[in-house]
């Protein structure tokens, strides 16, 4: 990772997981926090490093409602990280004229949603994951080459977070996407307690069991990853790219691992 001044970023979101991203950011000395965007007007004005017991001046926070079309030009930002909701791709999308670059870490978008992160790829360079920390997209990669070893090998996914998640976990749909399963008949939900987000891939062969396991203990994985994301994208040319795909060419540059062969099971 090569850059050589302070990375500028602006946060979409300030939420549980917002809030503490925003921490991970501002206490990163590579980073600078210019600005959060919130749906409400709660303490608009003030600083998310003053709100966070930070004692900084970083993350001046604007409401959604209040931007100007100029605004992105006069709080111009290298990078923006999105931990908002879906939608907030038509705000932000404006920004890419300017040179600013993407990263969405939305958990599940609708068709048309992620059309338009597509179309911002061809303008920028843009960083999409459902699950933007280290220890799951490692995970999705060692899946990956897994599956090429042992094709045949049955496979489920198990995902397991809070009772008040309702939906399918967005980072296991994108674990049955890499796989070529089913995602209706190989995703199986667990919603119990306070678990914040855990998520393991099974490999069932004769005679052996093979399991995949990652678990999010804090919130701030998901800041240490988009900080990752952030220093690795600052130098990328415009394209869309995922954290899986991040993550598997660095474990094959590191490890110069040769062509896979498949076992016969």
């Amino acid at each position: 990772m090569i850059y050589a001044m302070t990375i500028k970023v602006g946060l979409f979101g300030f939420g549980k997981t917002g809030k503490v991203v925003a921490e991970e950011i501002i206490k990163d000395p590579e980073c600078r926090l210019e600005w959060i965007i919130r749906k409400s007007r709660m303490n608009e004005g003030d600083y998310a490093g003053n709100l966070l017991g930070l004692n900084a001046r970083e993350g001046k926070i604007f409401s959604a409602n209040s931007i100007s079309d100029t605004f992105y030009q006069k709080n111009y930002v290298d990078i923006i990280v999105d931990f908002s909701s879906p939608n907030a791709v038509d705000d932000y999308g404006k920004s890419t004229k300017y040179g600013t670059k993407i990263i969405s870490a939305i958990s599940k978008y609708d068709s048309n949603d992620l059309d338009t992160l597509r179309k911002l790829g061809k303008k920028t360079a843009v960083i999409y994951s459902p699950n933007i920390t280290l220890g799951i997209n490692f995970l999705i990669a060692i899946a990956n080459i897994l599956k090429q070893i042992i094709p045949d090998a049955d496979v489920e996914i198990v995902e397991e977070h809070s009772k008040s998640k309702k939906e399918t976990s967005g980072t296991a749909l994108k674990i049955a996407e890499n796989l070529g399963l089913d995602k209706e008949k190989h995703i199986n939900s667990i919603r119990i307690g306070g678990i914040v987000s855990k998520h393991e891939v099974i490999f069932g062969l004769p005679n052996q069991i093979i399991r995949l396991i990652h678990e999010t203990t804090n919130r701030a994985a998901f800041g240490i990853g988009a900080l990752y994301a952030a220093k690795w994208l600052v130098n990328q040319k415009k394209g869309l790219y995922t954290m899986e795909e991040i993550i598997t060419d660095s474990i094959v540059r590191n490890l110069k691992l040769p062509d896979l062969p498949k076992m016969d099971i």
